[in-house]
């Protein structure tokens, strides 16, 4: 592990979430929820009637996949992170509630980095296209809810130094506009 890449463990506690900052690099191990976008729609539907989440969200982080099934020797099949953008409409009242970080691939609205900023939490980005190699980073896989969804179902896995990257910070931080801006500064500097 370089010294530039931190390691953190779930729960992600608020004052945690606030520390990471954007580009980080960070090995990720402990327990995380998967949920796309059907299972976002059910948790929305039990938050407007008051009742509880399938699991505990407070410093939770929920991983934006679909696992394939599992292969062989192995506890979950190839585990890539899907676009995020399909669950902004949820993602601040699940962060209000105390869901500390969210893992996909893609920008975020601004009402997601906006409730970010307020509660504290961060987005981390995971490599689109690496699901297999995200996979082997699972050891265990439980279904949580919703086993009706099939592979979009609420899953709690069990993950071990999971390579991810702080792509928005609880600062409002963006990586994907940071990133964009050095690029044009670095052409413009070679012309």
């Amino acid at each position: 592990m370089s010294t530039n890449t931190k390691a953190i463990e779930t729960p992600l506690r608020r004052e945690d979430a606030r520390a990471l900052r954007c580009g980080e690099s960070v090995l990720l191990s402990g327990e995380i929820y998967t949920a796309r976008d059907a299972a976002h729609m059910r948790m929305a539907e039990l938050i407007t009637l008051g009742k509880p989440l399938p699991f505990p969200i407070e410093g939770a982080i929920i991983y934006y996949t679909g696992p394939t099934p599992q292969r062989p020797g192995r506890v979950i099949g190839s585990a890539g992170p899907t676009t995020s953008y399909r669950m902004d409409a949820f993602a601040p009242g699940l962060i209000k509630l105390g869901l500390t970080g969210m893992i996909g691939k893609g920008a975020r609205e601004p009402d997601v980095i906006k409730a970010m900023m307020e509660y504290g939490a961060v987005y981390f980005g995971a490599l689109g296209g690496a699901g297999a190699l995200l996979a082997r980073c699972v050891e265990a896989s439980e279904l949580v809810a919703y086993a009706d969804l099939g592979p979009e179902a609420i899953r709690k896995l069990t993950v071990r130094n999971m390579p991810l990257t702080v792509v928005v910070d609880s600062f409002g931080n963006d990586l994907y506009k940071q990133g964009r801006a050095d690029y044009l500064r670095w052409i413009t500097r070679k012309q």
